[in-house]
């Protein structure tokens, strides 16, 4: 994963262009987070039915690893979701497998981390379950590229490019 600087940012507004990312990790856990670069229709699946949320190319997409893994399946579930407008499937608050969800993703202009959300269980895209060392942080995207408040002490911010396309020979 070639990492490029971040640089000073300035009102912690940091730059991005369409295949860039940002990583925001505490050890173990991390956040990925990219701007939609689309306009369309985000189709979010629940137990009681499926409602679907307009996404603007400001928008971003955030995946949270709260227990930590690997920053490259972060970066798949995002093209999954932007490229691919694989929809979202959201849990019952009581279901098993929320606990076995290493990963998830919200959708939206501005998403804030929280570390008292079950995994996988809430609709609502202006929230993101995340590790207690990454709660709290707000991601907004703008068209310069993402806006970043509260970052924790001891977070690392690293933006980073990602190719995700085939070269067949």
């Amino acid at each position: 994963m070639p990492q490029l600087p971040v640089g000073r940012c300035c009102r912690g507004m940091i730059a991005l262009s369409d295949n860039e990312f940002l990583l925001v990790r505490t050890d173990p856990s991390f956040l990925v987070v990219a701007p939609a670069n689309a306009r369309f229709a985000l189709c979010i699946e629940t137990e009681s039915g499926e409602y679907c949320q307009g996404i603007e190319p400001t928008d971003l997409i955030v995946v949270s690893a709260p227990e930590g893994g690997d920053p490259q399946a972060g970066v798949m579930l995002i093209e999954l979701v932007r490229r691919h407008r694989t929809p979202l499937i959201v849990l019952p608050s009581n279901h098993p497998g929320s606990r076995r969800l290493r990963y998830v993703v919200s959708a939206g202009p501005v998403i804030t981390t929280n570390c008292s959300i079950r995994r996988g269980t809430h609709p609502e895209q202006h929230l993101i379950c995340a590790s207690e060392a990454l709660s709290g942080m707000t991601f907004e995207g703008v068209e310069e590229g993402v806006k970043i408040s509260r970052i924790p002490p001891g977070a690392v911010v690293t933006r980073f490019r990602s190719a995700t396309t085939l070269d067949f020979l």
